[in-house]
């Protein structure tokens, strides 16, 4: 199965290409097809987005999508950024950038109040298969704390600043094993994947 990742996040399509290893999927990006949406991801919850993302660029493209809504959620902050982590410095922002106001907006705030955690919802659209009018979601969620200064060369977004509480280590200190292991994508992705094994036998019977 030809199956659409709807991100323009190479870091993303990476870490699903790892994932779905040894699946009998092929996974495209949105460079390798015509007629994706710009989809607005205007809802409130990261599920919402997600499911909205993956069913508008099914439609438009024709070809079953995995979409995924994730951020991070700070106590400190009411929870924020939540749904506006990619764009929190604003519209087109930089991971740099983001961090910056990030840590900006934490300043005054003490190392043991800077509890947070990353959550992701992955979900899968395919109107013409199985699913029909529904989509899929699988959720992921990773616990920690937004550290004082960046860690860690590895990652993307926020990781240099999320250290986690089991290790004591931001997630860009970790190997791409161990973060798969630990983050919030990697356990929205392996539930995603245990659905897939079975969805591919449905959608072929």
């Amino acid at each position: 199965m030809r199956l659409l990742v709807a991100t323009g996040n190479p870091g993303k399509l990476v870490e699903l290409r790892q994932w779905f290893e040894g699946l009998d999927v092929e996974l495209v990006s949105l460079r390798d097809v015509g007629g994706a949406p710009d989809v607005i991801e205007d809802r409130d919850t990261f599920e919402d987005n997600a499911r909205k993302k993956a069913r508008e660029t099914a439609i438009a493209t024709g070809l079953p999508t995995l979409a995924d809504d994730s951020g991070l959620e700070v106590d400190a902050l009411d929870g924020a950024p939540s749904v506006w982590s990619a764009r929190y410095a604003g519209h087109g922002a930089t991971d740099a950038e983001n961090n910056a106001k990030l840590l900006d907006a934490l300043r005054a705030v003490p190392r043991e109040e800077r509890t947070a955690r990353f959550l992701c919802a992955l979900a899968l659209a395919d109107p013409r298969g199985p699913l029909g009018e529904d989509e899929h979601v699988e959720l992921g969620l990773c616990e920690g704390r937004v550290i004082l200064a960046p860690r860690g060369d590895g990652g993307f977004g926020y990781d240099p600043l999320f250290e986690l509480d089991a290790t004591g280590r931001t997630l860009a200190e970790l190997s791409r094993e161990e973060k798969s292991a630990v983050s919030h994508r990697g356990q929205a992705a392996r539930r995603m994947r245990g659905f897939l094994e079975r969805y591919l036998r449905r959608r072929d019977a």
